[in-house]
């Protein structure tokens, strides 16, 4: 694994930046081991882990509450409310402790134990929910909230905000496209609010409308992979597009589970299992368009690393 291409140009030195003024311009990687045996495609990721936060939903938090302010449904002394399996919430919570607002989060019982010590770190006020109704039951829990005390709580509805999108169409697309030098051929993501995805691809389908874009889901309803979503299954967010896709494809919890410790053990890179499971879909891509003998510059995004699932059962598997 070595970085695709230097830092982009122009950007600010870190020193004395506040966090919200960190997010964004994240290292593009190339996986070399994991994509060897096919030699015409580059397999290039994202590394969304060295946003402030530790993740890429910073980039559609800061967005969400950025917005918020300027249209005045953020005002002083509300409290900002969510759903989250852990990553967004972190990111609000990360926010809320640097500029001054309060957050409270509705998070599912199951979410790792990591994730639930950063939320207390930052000072949130966690609901957690029956584990058994997953991200659909603490949607639920914040609405219930939302209606029961509407001046108290602006709810940011991760999953209904266009705020959400938007943060990827201005800023993850327009960095693999200065990254890759306009040679990106594919882009994959996996699908969870589904903010990542649409905003990428609908930004860099206007800038080369002959890039295909594939949206990555688990295979079944009872999985693995914390933060995706099994469209047929779920309450499927208001900001999904799914014609924004050429292809949506299917993957296992155990591929991600091997993926991950794959990537450890060959790239030196200790990401969460939706990252894993972003390269296991960007790697079936890679493999078809290897046997016809057409080169591609495949890029996908590695949400976070694997601090956050270290306490997980699979990494003792053998």
């Amino acid at each position: 694994m070595r970085a695709a291409h230097g830092p982009i140009q122009g950007t600010a030195p870190l020193l004395g930046r506040k966090p919200v003024e960190r997010i964004g311009h994240t290292p593009l990687l190339r996986l070399e081991r994991v994509g060897r045996g096919l030699p015409a495609v580059q397999l290039l990721a994202k590394a969304e882990w060295t946003n402030p936060g530790g993740s890429v939903k910073d980039r559609a938090a800061a967005s969400i509450v950025g917005e918020a302010r300027r249209t005045g449904a953020l005002r002083t002394g509300m409290t900002l409310l969510d759903a989250t399996s852990g990553n967004t919430g972190i990111a609000y919570a990360m926010l809320g402790a640097a500029e001054g607002f309060s957050v409270t989060l509705c998070v599912p019982e199951n979410a790792s134990p990591e994730r639930k010590r950063m939320l207390e770190a930052y000072g949130a006020r966690v609901v957690y929910t029956d584990p058994g109704e997953g991200m659909d039951g603490a949607i639920r829990a914040a609405r219930q909230l939302r209606a029961r005390y509407p001046e108290r709580y602006f709810y940011a509805d991760q999953y209904s905000n266009d705020a959400n999108w938007l943060a990827h169409y201005r800023t993850t697309a327009e960095e693999i496209w200065s990254q890759t030098e306009g040679r990106v051929t594919h882009f994959v993501a996996v699908l969870g609010t589904s903010g990542t995805f649409v905003g990428t691809s609908r930004r860099l389908k206007e800038l080369n409308p002959a890039i295909r874009c594939v949206s990555l889901q688990p295979d079944s309803p009872f999985h693995g992979i914390e933060g995706a979503k099994h469209m047929a299954t779920a309450l499927v967010p208001a900001i999904y597009d799914p014609t924004v896709a050429d292809e949506d494809l299917a993957v296992s919890t155990e591929a991600a589970y091997a993926m991950a410790k794959r990537l450890g053990r060959e790239e030196g890179l200790l990401v969460g299992v939706s990252a894993a499971a972003a390269v296991v879909g960007s790697l079936a891509v890679a493999s078809r368009l290897a046997e016809r003998g057409e080169p591609a510059v495949i890029v996908t995004v590695l949400p976070d690393a694997a601090d956050r699932y270290l306490s997980e059962r699979f990494w003792k598997e053998p």
